[in-house]
């Protein structure tokens, strides 16, 4: 009798037994929950699995756990690079729990966000993380545990809310140009949560300071094309503009084209800010000033909650707030004499 798949070699659970010296239940164990094993039998079973090409039947998993052991997330633009390292701390804390990440792209629009979960839910997903915007109204699907990462306009009832502190974002960008000698400051804002509370951020510090609210693209989107067309307004309307605080990295690359269409200098002439400190802040040549809002600790935050939902569905849902970092670059300077 072979342990192998007949006529393929595919290894089995029983070939990664053998070669660990431990019981297949034990393999098995270690595929559904891993940390119920030992450090080191835990080990020589994974040492096993990659010697012999192992690769788990996650069917098989599914029906001998009764969980999907996967995660769905919703975003709502692939472009946005702020899910870059929110989606890779996720995958981080929750592998070795032996979960994976499936994610679903919602795209802007009236009950979309509810067609992304609902196929995410017939994929019997074990929890969910919604890191867009509903475009409507917020689905609640709250027989699965779910966590909204990032401001957004409403949350679930029973969802837990894990963000970073936009508002304290928007006063540390103005803390900063204030610092530098800025009294004309202007914000490219958008629609959505995150945005929303940039900008409360932003007004009231200006407010604070005695200064003159000026803001452009609040009613309009937030990418490179909307910083770009938000940029040309605000130095229509406002041509005086010594800074710009845009509400995210990508509007922050718009406004640079549209200051440079003007023959403006970054940071000689204007000085920008981005948000979100995302590879493209983090980009030698760009080199973007840009407010950190911390999406790695939101990401790994929202996957130790998700795992502790899973394991105690009665926890009552929660509201986080993690401090964003201001990282100075080379589009700040000194406001010109």
């Amino acid at each position: 009798m072979t342990a192998t798949s007949p006529g393929t070699g595919r290894p089995t659970i029983y070939d990664v037994a053998k070669r660990a010296g431990v019981s297949p239940s034990l393999v098995s164990l270690v595929l559904r929950s891993p940390a119920r094993v030992s450090d080191k039998r835990r080990e020589a079973v994974r040492v096993a699995m990659s010697d012999l090409g192992y690769r788990p039947s996650r069917a098989a998993t599914t029906l001998a756990s009764s969980r999907t052991k996967s995660i769905g997330l919703v975003i709502d633009d692939y472009r946005n690079l702020w899910f870059v390292d929110l989606l890779r701390s996720m995958q981080a804390a929750l592998s070795s729990h032996g979960y994976h990440v499936t994610v679903a792209d919602s795209q802007p629009g009236e009950n979309r966000i509810h067609e992304a979960i609902d196929g995410l839910l017939a994929m019997h997903v074990d929890g969910l993380v919604i890191a867009a915007e509903p475009g409507g109204s917020m689905p609640n699907r709250s027989w699965v545990p779910t966590v909204v990462a990032g401001w957004r306009n409403g949350v679930p009832e029973g969802a837990d809310l894990i963000t970073g502190d936009d508002d304290g974002g928007g006063r540390a960008a103005v803390e900063h140009l204030l610092m530098l000698g800025h009294r004309r400051i202007g914000h490219l804002s958008g629609t959505g949560g995150a945005a929303e509370h940039r900008r409360k951020g932003f007004q009231g510090s200006i407010v604070e300071a005695g200064l003159e609210v000026r803001i452009a693209g609040e009613a309009g989107g937030t990418s490179e094309e909307d910083g770009y067309a938000a940029a040309c307004r605000m130095l229509e309307q406002y041509p005086d503009t010594t800074a710009i605080f845009a509400a995210n990295d990508t509007m922050a690359v718009g406004a640079f084209a549209a200051l440079k269409a003007r023959g403006l200098r970054v940071p000689g002439d204007i000085s920008v800010i981005g948000y979100d400190n995302s590879p493209l802040a983090k980009s030698r040549y760009l080199d973007i000033t840009s407010v950190d809002n911390r999406s790695d600790l939101v990401g790994s935050d929202v996957a130790s909650r998700l795992l502790a939902r899973l394991e105690d569905p009665a926890l009552k849902a929660r509201r986080t707030l993690i401090e964003p970092v201001l990282v100075v670059r080379s589009t700040t300077a000194p406001a010109a004499p």
